[in-house]
């Protein structure tokens, strides 16, 4: 049992009178009456709250994934049964990630008829976190006594990569790529697959004859391959502590998790083959390139519970660890970050040597600090400096795609917040043109 404030200040008020009846004996009186009074209705206000043994039932209505970065919808059921109304404050105790400690909601509970509150929640980190009990404070229109319940059971939750925005871009990218200004074009020596064996014809080639099936049907076969149209793409996610720097509350690995899972889940949908790997100090979480329909499930349970370190990015080890487990010719899409071109040119000829056998998209972040900053009116001589090491530093971003593009290596320079779309654009744009 609470008292609540209302209480106290009745109780202060009948005091104050109380004390006044120094003055004059009906005063006292007065005062003595409400004293009582104030604790003769607290005690019939208790009465008819524990009168029932459970007046208040709750239930919290919550998926068991949520999606980091996006807003999810959580939702706590209430029903009296008290046979008159109540007021209820609900507090839900949200996972600690939230940093919530003053959620409350008030509501009036009719006899036998649910109500509901609703509230947001947008994570702006990936993991396991843990809902707390719903506490329900009830009391009756008088307001005097407060009875807790303890009520909804303790859940775990994962906070997943922002699946919620796999159906985003669907319609854009899955459109026919053959628009005006784009023509397909069969590229000689293209990679093939098997599709049948057929009786041979004089028009074959002769180096496609299957001997076992010609010599087992006593005529000759031949083996018959098709474009290959299925494609391999992996996702490279850089998991050292360049990728720490936060926009918007999510770090850049956030960031790029999230557009990586778009990427994938758009890529399965042309029928390309879609693989996952990281990396910081050393090689980390690998998953084979597959097309199956339990693969997002794969990349999702992989991705959730990565995290930057702080180690500096071995790249040697990226390249030696991608050369030996990718074996078909790939796009790598490699989500990393480079602040000066000195840190790029220690790391070109690994970059260089993947170049040689896939096709690499190395993805980095604009400053947008840095360039609010670089926009901004300097007003002493002092800022006048920092604004040119600023432009400088955003020259040499520059100065790096012109670097990777010299090299063989395609390079997207892009802001956090337009990362998804920028890397699903370069994506198709290396789909039409056949540059994988």
């Amino acid at each position: 049992m609470f008292l609540t404030r209302r209480f106290f200040l009745l109780l202060g008020i009948s005091i104050i009178v109380v004390a006044c009846g120094a003055l004059h004996t009906g005063i006292f009186i007065a005062g003595c009456v409400m004293t009582v009074a104030v604790f003769a209705a607290a005690a019939v206000e208790r009465q008819r709250l524990y009168a029932k043994g459970r007046g208040v039932e709750a239930e919290r209505i919550v998926a068991d994934h949520l999606s980091n970065g996006d807003d999810n919808e959580v939702e706590v059921k209430l029903r009296s049964s008290y046979p008159f109304m109540v007021d209820a404050e609900v507090i839900d105790e949200m996972p600690v990630i939230f940093q919530v400690r003053d959620f409350s909601r008030r509501l009036h509970l009719e006899p036998g008829n649910p109500s509901s509150i609703r509230y947001m929640l947008r994570p702006k980190e990936r993991g396991s976190f843990g809902f707390g009990h719903v506490r329900v404070f009830a009391s009756t229109s008088w307001g005097l006594v407060q009875r807790r319940f303890t009520l909804a059971e303790s859940k775990e939750v994962k906070v997943y990569p922002s699946y919620l925005q796999l159906n985003k871009y669907e319609l854009t990218t899955l459109r026919n790529n053959t628009e005006a200004g784009n023509k397909r074009i069969r590229r000689i020596g293209n990679a093939t697959e098997f599709a049948q064996i057929k009786d041979y014809v004089p028009d074959d080639d002769y180096r496609k004859i299957n001997w076992k099936a010609s010599a087992r049907r006593h005529q000759l076969m031949v083996n018959v391959y098709e474009d290959e149209r299925a494609q391999h793409v992996y996702n490279v996610i850089d998991t050292g502590r360049v990728m720490q720097q936060t926009f918007q509350g999510m770090t850049l690995l956030d960031h790029a998790i999230n557009a990586s899972l778009v990427l994938s889940h758009i890529a399965l949908r042309k029928d390309d083959n879609v693989g996952l790997a990281t990396f910081n100090n050393k090689p980390g979480a690998f998953l084979a390139s597959a097309r199956r329909q339990t693969q997002m499930t794969n990349i999702l349970e992989t991705l959730y519970n990565i995290h930057t370190e702080f180690q500096e990015s071995d790249f040697a080890a990226l390249s030696t660890h991608i050369l030996k487990f990718i074996r078909k010719r790939s796009l790598i899409i490699l989500y990393t970050n480079f602040f000066s071109i000195d840190a790029l040119r220690r790391q070109l000829p690994y970059l260089r040597q993947i170049s040689k056998h896939h096709r690499l998209l190395i993805v980095f972040f604009e400053d947008n600090e840095q360039n609010d900053y670089i926009k901004s009116a300097p007003e002493s001589v002092e800022e006048y400096f920092r604004h040119v090491v600023a432009e400088k530093n955003a020259m040499e971003r520059r100065s790096i795609i012109t670097l990777l593009q010299q090299n063989g290596i395609l390079a997207l320079l892009t802001e956090p917040q337009h990362l998804t779309v920028d890397v699903l654009n370069k994506y198709i744009d290396i789909k039409m043109r056949n540059m994988i």
